[in-house]
């Protein structure tokens, strides 16, 4: 009898270390009740299925105004974060490395930071040398003025908006440098330009 159920608190005991694994991975990705972690997924619009961008406008964390439409000309990605998040914090020194390759080639990178606080968001842009802007959407009422076409459905998300103003492309989740890249070289290239 003892050697029938050894082997099955040992199974037992294994499964019960897993979920608490796959458990504490989970909350360490999520500080705020509410978060949607992304699928990886990655979504290029096709030229003539575009949608013109909503009128996104707001204040930075340094207090200056900025709207979507003034950047008309140029290939701009709109990255959702949250300090508090772990992918977030995964996929920032990337991002800010690339806004500087990419600005030459007509690419404006901004920040949407959500359900935060400017504190820790200041701390956050500081820590990983984001010298783009970043908008201030403690609400997340600026996400949803893209629910009509690819809205940012978790965080971190990144949206591509083309040099005519229409979203052209999502990743959902975590954007790596080659998954971005990858995103916006046919955006530049319509442009004309190389990256």
């Amino acid at each position: 009898m003892r050697g029938r159920i050894a082997p099955g608190i040992v199974a037992m005991l294994a499964v019960l270390t897993l979920a608490a694994c796959a458990s504490s991975a989970g909350a360490s990705d999520s500080a705020e009740p509410g978060y949607v972690a992304g699928d990886g997924s990655i979504v290029l619009v096709a030229e003539a299925d575009r949608q013109a961008a909503p009128d996104l406008a707001g204040t930075t964390l340094d207090g200056d105004g900025f709207r979507l439409a003034d950047h008309l000309g140029e290939v701009v990605v709109l990255n959702v974060w949250a300090s508090w998040c772990a992918p977030c914090r995964a996929e920032a020194p990337e991002l800010a490395a690339l806004s500087r390759e990419l600005e030459p080639a007509g690419v404006q990178f901004v920040g949407l930071d959500t359900r935060d606080s400017d504190v820790s968001a200041r701390a956050f842009v500081d820590r990983f040398g984001i010298d783009y802007p970043n908008v201030i959407d403690r609400d997340g009422q600026l996400q949803l003025l893209f629910s009509d076409t690819l809205p940012p459905q978790a965080i971190p998300s990144t949206l591509v908006v083309d040099r005519e103003g229409r979203v052209a492309g999502r990743i959902l989740g975590k954007a790596s440098e080659s998954s971005l890249r990858g995103l916006l070289e046919p955006l530049i290239a319509e442009g004309g330009e190389k990256p």
